[in-house]
């Protein structure tokens, strides 16, 4: 088989994967216990479960999103804590990540050194030249290593009057990516899916990817 074929026997699945699931979505699994009320006027008020995050620009960009999607569903905010009858506790965050190592058959380039394209997570294409050709035949398997970070986001519910829970939620997603800024939107739009839900449902829900620009 020509070395071109062989190339490209072997990117092809990694690079069909990576397009995949840019075209597929961000998938996440959602848990919920609810005992919303209708929608009838009641108010609410956004906290930041972490005191650390409370007044942080961050955090208000996040709470924004949750405010959005809470007055989509018929609620509307509170002109002040005080006269919320609702309270909205939002917490966010993302692991350390784990290392997960895959092997693949040596191209076996019938050269000393074989060329590999790969893409980052940092973003774009990258080349780079690695890997040996025994030169009595011998094609040992290739190495490769990325991590896989796990993310979270909390909604937690409960009646400002007395404290009693109404809606607990979690969304959390696996990714290569660590940066919350993209994480979080699409860990918000899963929690609203299908909002309040069933109680005790666990499912599995895809955000959409973005529509493309222009």
């Amino acid at each position: 088989m020509p070395v071109h074929n062989k190339l490209l026997a072997l990117v092809a699945p990694a690079a069909l994967l990576a397009l995949s699931a840019c075209a597929t979505g961000f998938p996440t699994q959602v848990a919920r216990f609810q005992a919303m009320p209708a929608p009838q006027g009641q108010s609410f008020v956004i906290q930041a479960a972490d005191p650390r995050d409370r007044g942080g620009l961050e955090f208000s960009q996040y709470a924004e999103l949750v405010r959005r999607h809470l007055v989509a569903q018929g609620y509307r905010e509170a002109a002040s804590p005080q006269s919320a009858t609702l309270v909205v506790s939002l917490g966010y965050g993302v692991d350390n990540g784990q290392t997960k190592v895959v092997s693949y058959p040596s191209a076996g380039f019938g050269s000393r050194f074989g060329y590999w394209p790969y893409y980052s997570r940092f973003g774009g294409y990258r080349p780079f030249y690695y890997g040996w050709h025994d030169p009595f035949g011998w094609d040992y398997p290739e190495i490769r290593s990325y991590t896989v970070y796990t993310s979270y986001l909390d909604l937690d519910i409960r009646r400002a009057a007395d404290g009693q829970s109404v809606f607990e939620g979690r969304a959390k997603a696996r990714s290569q990516s660590d940066e919350l800024p993209k994480l979080v939107p699409n860990l918000v739009e899963a929690i609203f899916t299908g909002f309040p839900g069933r109680s005790g449902e666990v499912v599995k829900i895809t955000v959409p990817p973005p529509p493309r620009a222009g």
